[in-house]
């Protein structure tokens, strides 16, 4: 399965785009396998049992994803896409960019801790992903790299909470972007941490909090 995926890797590029009904059973698929994934974790994600609670045949579920690995990747990116837009309808409110990025991680971090079972299986699939998963890894990634610098940017006042606002955009500076891959790495380890039991809530909050001030030692005009 894995040798089929990497040889069709190249032609997915050039997929036209998901038809509604398409698109749809895609839902369908991934709502199932967050579900599954909630009750027992990642090795209750099974794929004959995802295609049948999503009411798709077997072969139809593999044509959309590969393997459960891919399955459970493309789980997380739905999963940050929903929390991204949570975000931005509800922003950050501190007043430094470092201690908006930390609270806004925080809260995407406290949303996973309501769904531990699903956290680790999203975890796992993405320290089982191998090079045909690359594709999703790297959404994951951008997606990540999205919530930091939207939390970046500064805040906007007198909005209605159920309203997505229009943020500022944020230019930031090459040593900026170094910074919030060092965050990423820092997040994505909290989590395996927190996940594996090594690591309290509270050492988590405090690795975050020490690793966003980055993003202020980095900003133009900051002393080095």
């Amino acid at each position: 399965m894995t040798t089929e995926s990497k040889a069709a890797r190249p032609t997915l590029p050039a997929s036209p785009p998901l038809t509604e009904r398409q698109e749809a059973r895609r839902r369908r698929i991934l709502h199932t396998s967050a579900k599954l994934a909630s009750r027992g974790g990642f090795d209750a994600v099974q794929m004959r049992e995802v295609a049948e609670s999503s009411g798709v045949a077997l072969g139809t579920l593999y044509r959309y994803f590969p393997s459960k690995v891919h399955l459970l990747v493309a789980t997380m990116q739905d999963q940050l896409q929903h929390m991204h837009e949570t975000l931005r309808k509800r922003p950050p409110s501190e007043q430094d960019p470092g201690a908006r990025v930390a609270q806004t991680l925080m809260r995407a971090f406290r949303a996973l801790q309501r769904e531990p079972h699903l956290a680790d299986a999203m975890v796992r699939a993405l320290t089982f992903a191998d090079r045909s998963v690359s594709p999703e890894v790297d959404t994951v990634s951008r997606l990540t790299t999205a919530i930091i610098l939207d939390a970046m940017a500064p805040p906007v006042a007198h909005h209605h909470p159920s309203q997505e606002l229009a943020r500022p955009s944020i230019s930031a500076t090459p040593e900026q972007l170094s910074a919030v891959r060092v965050i990423e790495h820092t997040w994505h380890s909290a989590l395996i941490t927190w996940l594996s039991g090594r690591a309290s809530i509270a050492q988590v909050k405090i690795d975050i909090e020490t690793v966003c001030r980055l993003i202020d030692l980095t900003a133009p005009g900051a002393e080095r």
